[in-house]
């Protein structure tokens, strides 16, 4: 496999071994213990970002300049994102899956425990359409139909440029690295047993891919693309820069075409096919597009279900949140192994596509426009001054609309509370204003499917139940809230979070609290959990497995759009380790799989703008465990990555000595993370085992974007380092400094955990470029510094740097232009 280094991107070599010019890349190295210091005066090596006019999209590698770069001899990624542009129609090639359809049982559609059948969908609904049974393209009737459809749509719907998100140069930078690391294993022979490290890891991979393998270790729930990454590690800065990219450009639009773009960028790497849905906007009435919508999602999940026998349907929703979350209380494993993997079977069973599909379908609902025309269709339609007597609702309501798969409630706009546990029948809410109260709300067989539209006022969901507050247990769940200071209070599975199905919340204003324990917060397990805020000033705090966390099968994403935000997680449970103080965390960014049982997810913490703090105990902040991937990205503002919890989960004064390990960056136990930050004045602090750092075959990157940040871990394993056959990688483009402690890229020879050499060794490297930066391990600044048996700190000018240092003495430009001519 090839990589090509990035059109913006421009070496250029002053008196330097291997000079080269646009594309090439030049290498000074130090023997196994020296430095070599760069300076106007000394043969050097700086580096140039050039901003450029063209523009090149990363689905054209043929007009990106530069050399090819050989990274080994994998396949390739494992599946594609989106196109940079995309509309919300794409075409799909995948073979058609047919709709689960039937007519509805007599009573309620969610009686008992038991695999629901189909909803009949009256009207005009959108379908799941095979092409071999659809009219054709060429048919007139086909055309004219699909013309008075889409029509007044097609001119609206926008496109998603994820080239426009984040630091502008952002892909230039990241495609920087991989370059300098391997010149640097190649200059000092380390290269050859880092290719046994991507051969050992490989094997491993191979050995372990079954469902039981007689170890701790087994293939059950692996993603394809956790697999391709752990396979090709130097992979990993690029595809964690665009994929996130991807999905918040997909969470900034206001549109549904954005939601869905951030969906299939996300299912392309859970192994989960393209969707054959043929989506169509609200173009006419909006009540008539909200019930169909409802009608399609409950189908979807009756057809996500189907494969599982009564029995196993039952089993799986009877145990998996008793068995997944209330009987556990360590972050890394259940208390019953036997049983979660089980359950994990279970969930492979289903129909993930179509669950997907139905995270697609609400996503239909997630439009301004459409949510403007509801509102108005609303207001216009009924009279404030009557009122529907509903159960379980104390205010006013304005209207029942009747569906097959439920009842749609209109609230006034006034003050109203809704006692969700005594409105099972109650398919949707839609409130037109006033401070609510949203009381408890579960989603799962019961009430499988529940939309909540809340349009004004301070409101408050409250509740200690499973599966609130735009969340589910093998169900669909969407809460949207258009405005104002929300609260919301719940324990376990909620804000946005799944057991088997799909969650999404998205609060579009105001300063907001969320508050909960565990599985919260853009939460996953065999599904989608998905929050998204997109403005205000907001307060994160959870206990364990929150804000991005992705468990077996499982996508977790949280994605604050803009605001100073606080992120809190840990400080309930003590830690599992003995030897070590501190508390359980496990989130903001974090994909895990269950020791001993099944193999992770996917799990995203993105922030979009504003000055942040992040609190998080043990591991946290953009980490992968037992073969998860785990990305953190913040894309602007001076922030503050605080590690250990300030006080405890109650807010009472800390009697635990304050402790952090594994955050900022960082692979655990054959896992993948990356945390990237692409500006700011930013502060990383931790206790040991972190900031760009990988344990136990695995990889941790840290990429720093720009900034005069401090990196204050100082104990060890921190600060861009490898341990027991790993890699170890932090990255700062620009910026002055400062490197605390004596850790910085050290890689020891000690290997406890696999065979040396078969395993190859431990790699390590600090990298940044530009800006006078300070080290506490003494290397120099403009410097090669080898750091133990396969360790590295580079630290190079940028061009204007060393043009400013030329300037200053005027004799040596002649020195200076015959080495560049060399």
């Amino acid at each position: 496999m090839t990589l090509k280094c990035h059109y913006l991107v421009k070496w250029c070599t002053v008196l330097g071994i291997g000079v080269c010019g646009m594309g090439g890349f030049g290498l000074v190295s130090g023997g196994a213990s020296d430095s070599n210091v760069f300076g106007w005066d000394s043969r050097a090596t700086a580096i140039r970002l050039a901003s450029s006019a063209k523009v090149v999209y990363v689905d054209a590698p043929d007009e990106m300049e530069g050399p090819e770069l050989d990274l080994g001899s994998g396949s390739g990624s494992a599946g594609a994102l989106p196109k940079a542009e995309a509309d919300e129609t794409p075409n799909s090639s995948n073979p058609a899956r047919e709709e689960a359809r039937s007519s509805p049982s007599e009573g309620s559609p969610t009686q008992n425990v038991a695999p629901p059948s189909a909803a009949e969908n009256p009207g005009a609904s959108p379908e799941l359409k095979a092409p071999g049974k659809q009219e054709t393209p060429e048919s007139p009737s086909a055309q004219n139909g699909q013309q008075r459809e889409l029509s007044s749509q097609k001119t609206s719907v926008p496109k998603i440029d994820p080239s426009t998100v984040g630091h502008p140069l952002a892909p230039g930078i990241v495609k920087l690295l991989v370059p300098e690391m391997v010149g640097q294993m190649r200059s000092t022979g380390v290269d050859s047993r880092f290719q046994q490290f991507l051969s050992y890891a490989a094997s491993r991979l191979a050995a372990t891919r079954g469902v039981y393998t007689g170890n701790e270790i087994n293939g059950l729930a692996r993603l394809s693309w956790f697999d391709h990454l752990l396979r090709e590690p130097l992979r990993v800065p690029q595809e964690a820069e665009e994929f996130t990219r991807y999905l918040h450009a997909g969470a900034l639009s206001d549109r549904a075409a954005g939601l869905r773009f951030l969906l299939r960028t996300a299912r392309a790497r859970m192994d989960v096919p393209s969707s054959t849905i043929e989506f169509t906007d609200q173009t006419g009435n909006p009540v008539e597009f909200l019930k169909q919508t409802l009608v399609q999602a409950y189908n979807l999940y009756a057809q996500a279900v189907k494969p599982l026998p009564q029995a196993e349907f039952s089993e799986l929703a009877r145990r998996i949140n008793y068995v997944m979350t209330t009987n556990t209380y360590v972050g890394h494993t259940v208390n019953d192994r036997g049983s979660a993997r089980r359950l994990v079977q279970l969930l492979e069973k289903m129909d993930r596509a179509a669950q997907w599909d139905m995270a697609e379908v609400l996503a239909g609902l997630v439009d301004r426009s459409f949510l403007e025309s509801l509102r108005q269709s609303l207001s216009t339609s009924v009279n404030e001054g009557t009122q529907a007597a509903v159960p379980g609702v104390s205010g006013t309501i304005l209207q029942k609309i009747e569906t097959s798969v439920g009842t749609i409630v209109v609230g006034g706009s006034g003050v109203n509370e809704y006692r969700l546990e005594e409105m099972k029948d109650v398919v949707a809410i839609v409130d037109l204003g006033g401070d609510d109260v949203y009381w408890e709300g579960t989603v799962s067989v019961d009430r499988p499917l529940l939309a909540i539209i809340d349009y004004s006022g301070n409101d408050r969901y409250q509740g200690k139940l499973p599966g609130i507050q735009g969340s589910a247990i093998l169900g669909g769940s969407l809460l949207i809230d258009m405005a104002g200071n929300d609260i919301y209070w719940a324990q376990d599975v909620a804000q946005g979070s799944t057991l088997g199905g799909v969650g999404i919340l998205v609060d579009w204003a105001g300063n907001d609290q969320y508050l909960g324990l565990r599985r919260v917060q853009g939460q996953a397990i065999g599904g989608v959990g998905l929050l998204i805020d997109r403005e205000g000033q907001d307060d994160y705090h959870a206990a364990m497995w929150a804000q991005g966390f992705g468990g077996p099968l499982g996508f977790g994403l949280i994605d604050d759009l803009t605001g100073d935000d606080n992120y809190y997680v840990g400080g309930r449970w003590y830690d599992s380790y003995p030897e070590t103080p501190g508390y359980e965390g496990w989130g903001q960014g974090v994909g895990s799989g269950i020791r001993g049982a099944a193999n992770g997810g996917i799990g995203v913490l993105l922030e979009g703008a504003g000055d942040d703090t992040y609190e998080f105990d043990y591991f946290g902040q953009g980490g992968g465990y037992w073969l998860a991937i785990g990305f953190a990205r913040d894309f602007a503002g001076n922030d503050r990555r605080l590690g250990a919890t300030l006080k405890p989960y109650d807010g009472s004064a800390r009697t635990q000595q304050r402790f952090q390990r594994f955050g900022n960056g960082w692979g655990c136990h054959m896992g993948v993370g990356a945390l990237i930050d692409d500006g700011g004045d930013d502060e990383y602090h931790g206790s040991i085992m972190g900031t760009g750092f990988g344990w136990d075959l695995s990889v941790g990157y840290l990429l720093e974007l720009g900034g005069d940040d401090h990196y204050l871990a100082r104990v060890g394993g921190v600060q861009g380092q490898g341990a027991q056959a790993s890699l170890g990688v932090l990255y700062d483009f620009a910026g002055a400094d400062e490197y605390s402690g004596t850790s910085q890229g050290y890689s020891s020879s000690a290997i406890t955990y696999h065979p040396y050499p078969t395993c190859g060794g431990n790699f390590s490297f600090v990298v940044d470029y530009g800006g006078l930066d300070r080290y506490g391990s003494g290397a120099k600044n403009n410097a090669i510094t080898r750091r133990g048996s396969g360790g590295f700190i580079v630290d190079r000018p940028k061009e204007e740097e060393l043009q400013a240092a030329q300037n200053e003495a005027p004799d040596s430009q002649g020195a200076l232009s015959a080495g560049a001519s060399r």
